[in-house]
């Protein structure tokens, strides 16, 4: 397993320590899960989840619904 050096100020240390004891992961965990979060190649199951659940939602390759005329606008 790699390991890496971060330097942080007193005050982010302190973040850290509080986030990861509430989290009940050690420091080195949180940040960890952190990283893996924020640099994912995927789109997180709960987004995937909403896949299909909008009904009126268009798809590509649908007959569209006709769209209103545009506004008239002034001229200048």
């Amino acid at each position: 397993m790699s390991q890496i050096t971060v330097c942080l100020d007193d005050a982010t240390q302190a973040l850290v320590e509080r986030a990861a004891q509430a989290h009940g992961q050690s420091e080195s965990r949180w940040v960890a899960d952190l990283i893996c979060q924020h640099t994912a190649q995927q789109w997180p199951q709960n987004c995937l989840d909403l896949a299909g659940r909008f009904t009126d939602f268009p798809l590509r390759g649908e007959e569209e619904a006709p769209q209103p005329e545009d506004a008239n606008r002034i001229g200048f």
